[in-house]
């Protein structure tokens, strides 16, 4: 073989190794849409090469490209529709998803990062998912008592006495309360309410966002970070992330009537739901949701016990002021005539949600809401031996007989003041999206507002001032009418995010964000807030009122790290800037390993957070003046922190809170229709803001927010779903999930001596210290059926007054709900659902802290007279003032038919 041939030889060798080495390393491009079964392009569905970490999702216009190994397989997933797998035989690859039964396992979840979107498998964070379907398969009424239902972590409790708070009662996530739980509609933050939460329940000192009037019908789904978020969306999300997915689809639309009544025949519910989507043209579409509901009055009174009241008021009125006398009236009307339980309620929800695209890489979107609410509740009634205190008797207000009687004492059955709340709470954004070169981002202004107004009627001033001629402005002359004021809370926020994948291992996100607030006191008419003011319920006294407002600027960045397919990094940085209070720069770090065949998970973060106080918070004052002989003017109520009286009494302004949050994390999904996840977090807050108990002062008995101590809350999160199992002609599905309390507590001493035994309790040991639901499903044919068991564990507490050698200790209960699904036909659906069909009840006792509590607990004299103490003689039997996890009404029937058309 000559020179020439030889080369040759090894020329050709060399070739084909290389070709063979890129044949085994070849790749090639894959391209295509994803659209559903309407032909409508899906957004956001996930593409991924099976077994690698290589994704992608598709644009707005449902295209995508992905460039993947030889003989490949590509896995398609989007929330609510049935994962599909593909080979990769041919260049061009378009894909028809259907909606199906696809576990959330694998859904494609937006919150939590601001780099690229994760299938639930891949996050690094816990999070939950929880559909439309899950949350009306609840049989609840409004948002937030549907995801009491389905999620054991959130909580939301009711109060007794409800004034202000029957518009929107307080919830939260790991019972860190709700001011601690940031809330986004579309991935864009949702304003806060107006209203300052004061009752002794729950949630006291807090303020959060109303999300009860987010009308059901317009979810698609709702993502919930169990863990802080601080560093990816600013302040309040130390404890989470409550992300409200809109609907966007255009195929079909529906009217929901629902109506319902509870066991004992009132409360009765009427509500009507309209969503509906079309396509605008051929690049936009649009969505609508209108929702009108009324819930009239259920009533829960407890039975008054006739010796509590004449210890309390007898001898205080001329007239009726005989134990006997007390006794005939309270024959009459065992429950003093008082109104305890749901209040009526009226609302008219509006949303809307759409898009349109500019180009194939530019999209301009919006999303709008509109709720109203008008809710009437009660005061305590006020009966004919009602006393005034400092020796008032009726003797001295004879005008009541007129104003609610014939004049005359014996015509005299008492009144009850009524509140009027009415409340308009707004939202809507505006945004730009493009994709370019990879670049995908998204520029927004967001808008929003919440404003309350507050009517009082059936009750009097009973102050002594008079005109220059000496003739009473009040008693007498007072009107029976109020209107005490309210209150408006309103933001513009604006974001810019702009993420890239860029490579199959790195993506990054990065933004900022301005944002401005403005919270608004509205003075009462006069005759609410002079003197004594209106009784119940007095009106903002000029010099409480005002209008304050903050901005804040802040910028992040976050960067994602994927070593392996199985081995992820996630990073995240933020500083923001507060015109009122200063800086905060807060971190995160998080990380997520699979193993054994991808079977097994293990993830955990860290971070540190921060929030700030809210304007509420900072200038909310409510005080009632007095002239004392010998002490001039004298307040009694709620002072703020910027108030002369703060500075003289020492009392610092307000700073942000700052935490540490710590999540350790283990899934697996051991067979194909089983998954489970336990999570373990600890959240330490420092310098953590409290409404502390009235101290007396040289000002008169005031209260006041402060920083007061750092506090520390740990547990575990359990989340286990079994899916599809044959059984007989249909298939059944199971999922357990649950939320333990390991530690809620103080760790460091109080700032001020303003920190007592019931706001220790409301803070700490008023939640359920356990909580479990334990959901089954059943599907044959026309037929769906659901079962769940709600677990609601111990909750203590030590209410205001009472013997400090007890506690109450409310009874774990379990509630049952039923529901059945019949498809009558492709279009109809008729559902009933049967809540709490046990017709169970809170119930609570008394536990003895040391001997002398047990004394207290064998002598039955001292039992009734502390359960007089905190129940107000019996009319708050159930719950006494403490607020309660479920409703006290019992069962609730329900019965809804659903068109699609």
């Amino acid at each position: 073989m000559d020179q020439y041939q030889l080369i040759m030889k090894k020329f050709v060798t060399i070739v084909l190794f290389m070709l063979n080495i890129t044949f085994l390393f070849a790749q090639k491009e894959i391209s295509g849409f994803v659209i559903d079964n309407a032909g409508v392009a899906m957004s956001g569905v996930n593409v991924t090469e099976k077994g690698t970490s290589n994704s992608v999702s598709t644009d707005l216009n449902g295209a995508y490209k992905i460039t993947v190994k030889e003989g490949a397989i590509l896995v398609f997933s989007y929330f609510g529709f049935s994962k599909q797998e593909y080979d990769t035989t041919e260049s061009i690859l378009n894909v028809v998803l259907s909606e199906g039964s696809g576990q959330n396992l694998n859904a494609v979840v937006v919150t939590g990062t601001r780099a690229t979107p994760r299938s639930n498998t891949t996050t690094t964070l816990p999070i939950d998912i929880v559909s439309y379907e899950e949350l009306t398969s609840t049989g609840q009424i409004t948002f937030d008592k549907a995801l009491q239902y389905k999620i054991p972590s959130f909580n939301t409790a009711q109060t007794p006495v409800n004034d202000a708070t029957s518009l929107l009662d307080p919830y939260e996530i790991r019972n860190m309360g709700p001011s601690r739980t940031l809330i986004l509609i579309n991935g864009k933050r949702k304003n806060l309410s107006a209203l300052l939460y004061v009752q002794t329940s729950p949630g006291q000192g807090e303020t959060g966002a109303d999300i009860s009037g987010i009308p059901i019908d317009a979810i698609e789904r709702v993502e919930i970070l169990r863990d802080g978020a601080s560093a990816q969306y600013g302040s309040d999300a130390i404890a989470g992330v409550l992300n409200i997915i809109l609907k966007k689809r255009t195929d079909e639309g529906s009217v929901t009537i629902k109506t319902g009544v509870t066991g004992e025949g009132d409360g009765e519910m009427l509500g009507v739901s309209l969503n509906n989507g079309s396509a605008v043209g051929n690049n936009g579409f649009v969505n609508y949701t209108l929702d009108f509901s009324k819930v009239k009055l259920a009533n829960r009174p407890g039975k008054i016990d006739a010796d509590g009241e004449f210890a309390d008021f007898g001898g205080s009125i001329s007239g009726i002021n005989t134990s006997a006398d007390i006794n005939a009236f309270l024959t009459k009307y065992p429950d003093a005539k008082n109104i305890n339980g749901a209040p009526e309620t009226a609302a008219a929800k509006f949303l809307v949600n759409g898009g349109f695209n500019l180009s194939d890489e530019t999209q301009m979107y919006y999303n709008a809401a509109y709720v109203y609410k008008k809710v009437n509740s009660y005061a305590n009634y006020r009966t004919p031996y009602w006393g005034y205190g400092g020796g008032i008797t009726l003797n001295d207000l004879p005008y009541l007989l007129n104003f609610f009687g014939d004049g005359t004492i014996a015509s005299y059955k008492g009144h009850i003041p009524t509140f009027i709340g009415e409340l308009n709470d707004y939202n809507a954004t505006l945004g730009y999206k493009s994709i370019k070169n990879g670049w995908n981002t998204d520029a927004s202004i967001t808008v929003g507002g919440n404003k309350q107004t507050y009517a009082i009627e059936n009750s009097h001033n009973r102050s002594d001032i008079q005109d220059a001629n000496g003739v009473n402005l009040y008693r007498e002359n007072s009107p029976i009418f109020f209107k005490p004021g309210g209150a408006s809370f309103n933001h513009v926020v604006g974001n810019l995010d702009i993420s890239k994948v860029l490579s199959d291992k790195i993506s990054i996100g990065f933004g900022s964000e301005v944002r401005t607030e403005t919270f608004l006191i509205n003075e009462g008419d006069k005759a609410s807030w002079d003197g004594f003011g209106a009784d119940s319920f007095a009106g903002n006294r000029p010099e409480n009122s005002g209008k304050w407002n903050r901005y804040n600027l802040g910028g992040y960045f976050d960067l994602a790290y994927d070593f392996t397919k199985d081995f992820s990094v996630n990073g995240t940085v933020r500083y923001e800037d507060y015109s009122d209070f200063g800086a905060a720069t807060v971190w995160k770090l998080s990380s997520r390993y699979k193993f054994y065949k991808d079977k097994i998970t293990v993830r955990g973060s860290i971070s540190s957070g921060f929030r700030a106080p809210t304007l509420h918070q900072i200038y909310t004052q409510k005080s009632q003046y007095s002239f004392v002989a010998g002490q001039g003017i004298q307040i009694n109520g709620l002072i703020n922190n910027i108030s002369a009286h703060a500075r003289i009494l020492g009392i610092p302004k307000l700073d942000a809170e700052k935490s540490t949050n710590i999540t350790v994390g283990i899934g697996s999904n051991p067979l194909k229709d089983l998954n489970f996840t336990v999570d373990y977090y600890n959240i330490k807050v420092k310098d953590r803001i409290i409404l502390g108990d009235k101290v007396d002062t040289q000002f008169g008995s005031v209260a006041w927010f402060e920083n007061s101590f750092d506090t520390r809350t740990s547990g575990l999160d359990v989340v286990m779903n079994y899916g599809t199992l044959t059984l007989g002609a249909g298939v059944i599905g199971f999922n357990l999930s649950g939320n333990i309390t390991l530690e809620n507590k103080r760790i460091s001493p109080v700032a001020s001596n303003n920190f007592g035994a019931t706001l220790d309790a409301l803070m700490f040991t008023s939640r359920p210290e356990t909580k479990w639901i334990l959901g089954a499903n059943y599907r044959i044919r026309k037929f769906d059926f659901s079962l769940s068991n709600t677990y609601f564990g111990k909750t203590t507490f030590k209410q205001e007054g009472l013997d400090s050698n007890l506690r109450t200790q409310f009874i774990p209960k379990i509630v049952t709900d039923l529901g059945i699904n019949y498809a009558a036909t492709d279009k109809l659906t008729v559902t009933l659902n049967a809540n709490n069909v046990l017709n169970v009840v809170p119930e609570w006792k008394f536990k003895a802290e040391n001997a002398a509590g047990t004394a207290i607990l064998n002598n039955p004299n001292q039992v009734k007279s502390q359960f007089n103490l905190i129940t107000f003689n019996g009319r708050y039997s159930q719950m006494t003032y403490q607020g309660y996890h479920f409703s006290q009404l019992g069962t609730l029937f329900s019965l809804s038919l659903i068109y699609k058309f």
